[in-house]
């Protein structure tokens, strides 16, 4: 309550305290812009004054040559209007006359017509009937009409009415300037009482969020210049080509429009269109300019903005448009040219100051869930196709071994974390497995290997490209040699599908079977023959003591060799616990990169004979693929 309370204050203060914040976020913008300008003319000799005179005067005189230049287009273009009237004239004429009898337009004019008589027919009735019997006519005198004429203004009077609305502009527009002037020849002032008043206790932080927040706005502006510039000099081009009156108008009309978010292009356009329907007498002009506004949107969207926009300003589409209804609202028309400035302020300050955390949670654009808790979310929300879209978004840039590593093992490690804590039920823990599980499944055919990159078979490399090559093992490997099962939960059954998958891109043969055909019931009737590799998954860290005991479960049916994954555990940590040693495992890791590599070092071996001496040589040699 009492930041919403300090919230409501701050905005009845920017509201009614307007007629001074205006001017003063004008002011700091402008500076923003200018100040670049200003450095570099002091970088060649110029002292600061001189330097900031002449920026401030340039750019304000280029300021008022442009409204100037707009002033007298839009003077040309009102006196060139009733030239007009005829052609639209015209127009509505063909349309009537192209509409068949009984058509739409005359079944509208009819219907148009008929209720205006129906609304006009009682007050005739009123009018033109007389006296009623037993009524007396009224006999009183008509009123005299009277009609006032104002006498004719005097001199100070038609002054003060062409003055006075021009007062209000140009005070404010004084008030910048000083405010520029200043701010820019004490720029540095300002900014250590700012840090000051505002992070006295944390320098560097407070520091590095006015860089940020001045680079950003900065870069933002000019590249919002050039943009328009881009935007604004081909529609006035392609309206001379196609006729258009007054094309140098709607291409400065353009380039000013397009400082407000989203819909000042709309607007721009909508004037040549108005304009061209008066011009020309047919529609091929109309046709023209829509064609025209529409090929440089989209060329300005997708090519000439993200090449130079970048993440200049870090903000989120829906956080630009709220942003431009907020500041409409609070400044009027003013607020909606400074809205994604003022906006890129609040988010800088949210990204460097905790308090102000929650700006840049609601405005920002750098996504608030880290792919790991997104693809839990997912998963929790019963939702693994979408995962499945982020997944391959993920691997147009990257592996699929580095997703499984880095994203869905992670994000499995979490909700065994929230299985632990007791925060997550039954239920809710087999709807998570059973959609990484449906996850796992969508991505088996998931293409991303190019044959060049297919060759790779050496472990080192495939440890330093994170590449799961593509080999050919011998007929043994092929036939389901390894048998990857999860140790005791739905969870370790997710990540052992994960692990499968990963060993039959590298051609290999994988069986899976669950957690439950490992137990002490169904062990015995799990078919072994034939497997040189049991491969153990374990999401849980703390499953050191069932992993033990599982391994000498497996070892009294088999001798093939142990891998034990403990996909949750950090390397720091499983090194200090010395895993192989605590589970009596051939092997022990905890990255799917790891546990591919062993299986590689294992492949080229497939010709030899298999025994149990492979098992206890192999055992102890903790350097092979042991954390």
């Amino acid at each position: 309550m009492e930041r919403l309370a300090v919230l409501v204050v701050v905005v009845a203060a920017l509201y009614f305290g307007r007629d001074i914040f205006v001017p003063l976020a004008l002011a700091v913008l402008l500076s923003f812009a200018l100040a670049p300008v200003v450095s570099w003319l002091r970088r060649h000799g110029l002292p600061r004054a001189p330097a900031v005179i002449t920026v401030v005067v340039l750019a304000f005189l280029s300021i008022s040559a442009f409204g100037a230049l707009i002033a007298g287009q839009v003077t040309q273009l009102g006196e060139n209007l009733p030239r007009y009237q005829s052609t639209i004239e015209e127009k509505i004429r063909s349309l009537r006359s192209s509409a068949t009898e009984g058509g739409l337009f005359e079944r509208a004019s009819k219907v148009l017509r008929e209720l205006s008589n129906e609304l006009e027919r009682p007050a005739e009735t009123t009018a033109t009937s007389g006296p009623t019997p037993g009524e007396q006519k009224d006999v009183r005198p008509q009123p005299i009409p009277v009609q006032i004429q104002q006498p004719d203004p005097k001199p100070l009077q038609l002054l003060q009415s062409v003055i006075g609305p021009l007062i209000e502009p140009l005070a404010t527009g004084g008030i910048v300037i000083v405010f520029v002037v200043f701010m820019l020849l004490q720029r540095e002032d300002l900014r250590d009482r700012f840090i000051r008043l505002v992070g006295g206790g944390d320098l560097h932080r407070t520091t590095q969020a006015l860089g940020e927040a001045g680079q950003r706005v900065a870069k933002y502006l000019l590249m919002q210049v050039v943009v328009n510039a881009t935007y604004g000099i081909p529609v006035g081009i392609g309206l001379w080509l196609i006729g258009i009156p007054n094309p140098l108008l709607w291409g400065m009309l353009a380039m000013v429009l397009r400082f407000v978010p989203y819909v000042g292009p709309v607007i721009a356009a909508i004037f040549p269109l108005a304009l061209s329907i008066a011009v020309d007498p047919g529609w091929t002009m109309l046709l023209w300019t829509a064609a025209l506004f529409i090929v440089l949107e989209l060329l300005s969207n997708n090519i000439v903005e993200p090449w130079l926009y970048g993440s200049s300003t870090g903000l989120s589409p829906v956080a630009i448009i709220a942003a431009a209804i907020f500041w409409t609202w609070l400044w009027g028309p003013v607020g909606l040219l400074l809205s994604t400035p003022l906006t890129v302020c609040l988010v800088v300050l949210g990204r460097h100051v905790p308090q102000f955390s929650f700006l840049d949670v609601l405005l920002g654009s750098e996504p608030v869930l880290t792919p790991q808790e997104s693809l839990y979310q997912r998963l929790l929300a019963g939702d693994p196709d979408e995962a499945t879209e982020r997944a391959e978004e993920f691997l147009e840039e990257d592996t699929l071994l580095s997703y499984f590593d880095e994203v869905a093992i992670p994000a499995l490690a979490l909700v065994e974390h929230d299985r632990a804590r007791g925060v997550l039920d039954d239920e809710q823990r087999a709807l998570v497995a059973a959609g990484a599980l449906t996850l796992v499944d969508n991505l088996s055919d998931y293409e991303e290997l190019d044959p060049e990159d297919a060759q790779r078979t050496d472990a080192a490399e495939l440890r330093a490209n994170q590449l799961p090559p593509r080999i050919e093992p011998g007929p043994d490997w092929r036939e389901r040699p390894i048998l990857s099962a999860g140790g005791r939960g739905n969870l370790d059954d997710a990540a052992s599908a994960i692990l499968a998958q990963l060993f039959e891109r590298c051609g290999v043969g994988v069986r899976t079977v669950p957690f439950t055909a490992m137990s002490f019931t169904n062990y015995a009737s799990l078919e072994l023959e034939g497997v040189r590799l049991v491969c153990l998954s374990y999401m849980n860290s703390d499953s050191l003591a069932h992993a033990r005991y599982l391994v000498r479960r497996v070892r009294r049916r088999t001798n093939a060799l142990i891998l034990v994954g403990f996909w949750s555990l950090e390397p720091e940590e499983a090194a200090q616990r010395d895993l192989v040693k605590a589970t009596r495992a051939d092997f022990c890791v905890t990255t799917l990169a790891e546990a591919l590599a062993v299986v590689l070092d294992m492949v080229p071996r497939a010709a030899e004979p298999f025994d149990g001496a492979q098992v206890s040589d192999q055992s102890q040699e903790p350097a092979t693929g042991a954390t």
